[in-house]
């Protein structure tokens, strides 16, 4: 069986020793089915040519971010992937990515990536147990990347101990399990909204939220990575992704229309856009000229997704919502709850630093219809991602 079939896959090589074993490395997710980009610190082309990488992924192999001919786009790159495995994993590229350093194609991608990434170290013994290179590296896994476990045996100095690269067949099964893990939303339809909505007052202005859209992308990668067939209504950001089917939308009316559209053959709907509530009665056809020192605004009510959505649920269909509140938290989310038909709700607070609105991270409570709640420490939103997708995959769908 083709374990990483279909999967996209950056293979960072730094400079070790053990980089000759990338060419193994490379064959074997190629033969697992695995489509590889190359990419290198230039020191590691002193252990192996990117001439022989290039041959075996029928890929060009990129050593720079300005390369001869062009800029290389590490921002497309770390977009296009499924995952990126960094091995060998040097202390020095370890200590680089762990701290945002970026002088090499390997950190620029590492640092655009959206998908999972892995690192597989390789180095001496006593640089292994180093405090510094062990506080590196727990940097990084706090930060949601995965280490492939060292080896133990004979090192390139001679010494016996842990600090092997893990071997390439090693590396493939690691990977191997990490997405068969994740295949628990095959053949599940899900829809997923994302995003702010503008409302507009005249052709230059509107009423809005601040919004980024990053945990609803980030649920929507994570579903399309479990095998689910995602659907992602987007509202007006600059955020977006290649991994799964956008519908752009800018008002909640659009919003509105364009998930309904999407529900009536789903599974399963993640309601995880900050929809405006209101939006102006009139709206100029011309920019609004200043002409006194108030101006008023008439709103009405826009369209309630949520709740159409669960007086329209059949089945086995399941909705789940969001609550961003700042006061009487968890009141408010179980009564949001049970009155659009959840069948749970994932309530995050601007109390907490660092959760909310534009963050990387987010620190989320998950109220079921039962009663029940479990909360979560603050994380990487690719996490609290994952989270929310343990949570609906509790539920038996």
């Amino acid at each position: 069986m083709r374990s990483l079939k279909e999967k996209r896959i950056i293979l960072a090589i730094t400079g070790s020793i053990a980089a000759y074993k990338a060419a193994f490395l490379t064959r074997l997710l190629i033969k697992s089915g695995a489509e590889v980009r190359v990419i290198m610190t230039p020191g590691s082309t002193r252990f192996i040519a990117p001439l022989t990488l290039s041959t075996l992924s029928k890929h060009k192999v990129f050593t720079e971010v300005i390369g001869e001919e062009s800029w290389n786009n590490h921002v497309e790159m770390g977009l296009w992937a499924d995952a990126m495995i960094v091995a060998p994993a040097t202390a020095n590229s370890i200590g680089k990515l762990a701290n945002g350093l970026c002088d090499t194609i390997v950190a620029a991608v590492y640092l655009s990536a959206r998908c999972p990434v892995f690192l597989a170290p390789a180095m001496d013994v006593d640089m292994w147990k180093h405090p510094a290179v062990q506080n590196n590296l727990s940097k990084l896994v706090a930060a949601g990347n995965r280490i492939v476990p060292v080896g133990r045996g004979e090192l390139a100095s001679g010494l016996v101990g842990e600090g092997r690269m893990a071997e390439p067949e090693e590396i493939v099964a690691f990977l191997a399990k990490f997405f068969a893990a994740d295949q628990d939303l095959r053949n599940k339809k899900i829809v997923i909204t994302a995003g702010p909505t503008h409302e507009p007052i005249d052709p230059v202005r509107f009423v809005g939220n601040r919004s980024s859209g990053k945990m609803g992308i980030a649920i929507a990668e994570a579903a399309h990575r479990r095998g689910a067939e995602v659907k992602l209504v987007l509202g007006p950001t600059s955020m977006d992704t290649d991994l799964v089917p956008v519908f752009k939308v800018r008002t909640a009316q659009e919003m509105f229309e364009e998930t309904i559209r999407h529900f009536v053959d789903c599974d399963v709907a993640i309601l995880a856009a900050a929809v405006a509530d209101y939006r102006p009665e009139h709206v100029s056809n011309q920019k609004i000229k200043k002409k006194s020192n108030t101006l008023r605004l008439d709103l009405i009510k826009n369209p309630d997704i949520a709740a159409e959505l669960g007086t329209r649920k059949k089945g086995e269909q399941v909705t789940i919502g969001f609550a961003l509140e700042t006061n009487d938290e968890e009141e408010n989310a179980f009564g949001k709850l049970q009155k659009k038909n959840f069948d749970f709700i994932v309530l995050n607070s601007l109390k907490e630093e660092g959760a909310g609105f534009a963050h990387d991270t987010n620190k989320i409570t998950i109220l079921g219809k039962d009663g029940s709640k479990k909360s979560y420490p603050l994380k990487p939103k690719t996490e609290v991602a994952e989270d929310i997708l343990d949570a609906l995959v509790a539920l038996q769908i």
